[in-house]
């Protein structure tokens, strides 16, 4: 038996990257289903398809996190095929950088309504659940950028609400079973990366202690483990999983 055996689980974003990262893990990790939250619709179906051509254990549901209605709406194609959401990873977010003093409005409320108020949205749509069953298991995907970085103010700061987000969500939740945690990955190996110049990237990787690019699954091991009852006095953290890359105090 598998740590995660009965399991239901809902990871948005997972069409490609650390989101299909995460769910290809739970699965290994014998969760009884996974639904796979995506924009892009025939990239999240074509996901699906691969990891369970049955369909049985993994769905595709094409949802704009950032729109409350269509998160919602997610939800309930969810519950009618799975019965209930055990865990849930808040993965999907974007970028759109500048420096400040160019930054518009329009690049700041987009890049906050998807990571920030997508993640309250997906989880306002389970608290509920997971209180009357005294059971959950959140995990949010923050970033050592919440620490600052050049060019991404609207990023970091969207980060930054999700890691107190977290901290005060599980503090109203602890006493109903439900632990609450974030991860903070440095630099992965995903597409989002491959805007980065080929000389910028050799220099963040030579000030990385670990002088090299994450895995998605290393931060998918993470996400197993925040997941599992192997966690179950862990809540209200954010585990930095960046090759040293950042340090907290």
């Amino acid at each position: 038996m598998g740590k995660l055996t009965g399991k239901y689980a809902v990871v948005t974003g997972a069409g490609k990257g650390i989101g299909r990262a995460i769910a290809e893990r739970f699965l290994e990790d014998d969760v009884a289903g996974v639904a796979l939250f995506d924009m892009d619709e025939p990239l999240v179906s074509a996901t699906a398809k691969e990891m369970d051509p049955t369909g049985n254990r993994v769905i595709a549901v094409k949802c704009d996190v950032s729109n409350q209605e269509n998160v919602n709406a997610a939800f309930a194609q969810v519950n009618e095929k799975f019965g209930r959401v055990d865990i849930l990873v808040n993965n999907a977010g974007i970028t759109r950088d500048a420096m400040f003093h160019k930054m518009t409005i329009e690049q700041a409320m987009m890049v906050m309504n998807v990571h920030f108020y997508g993640t309250f949205y997906c989880c306002q749509a389970v608290i509920g659940g997971m209180r009357e069953r005294n059971y959950g298991k959140i995990v949010n995907i923050s970033s050592v950028n919440a620490l600052g970085n050049v060019g991404q103010a609207n990023y970091t700061s969207a980060k930054c609400a999700i890691e107190g987000f977290t901290r005060t969500l599980a503090m109203e939740s602890a006493r109903k079973n439900i632990t609450v945690n974030a991860i903070a990955p440095g630099m992965v190996d995903t597409d989002i990366l491959k805007t980065i110049p080929a000389d910028i990237m050799e220099q963040k990787i030579k000030a990385t202690p670990a002088q090299r690019l994450a895995d998605p699954s290393e931060i998918a091991s993470v996400a197993s483990f925040l997941a599992s009852d192997d966690s179950s006095w862990v809540t209200g953290n954010c585990i930095m999983a960046c090759g040293g890359q950042k340090m907290r105090g």
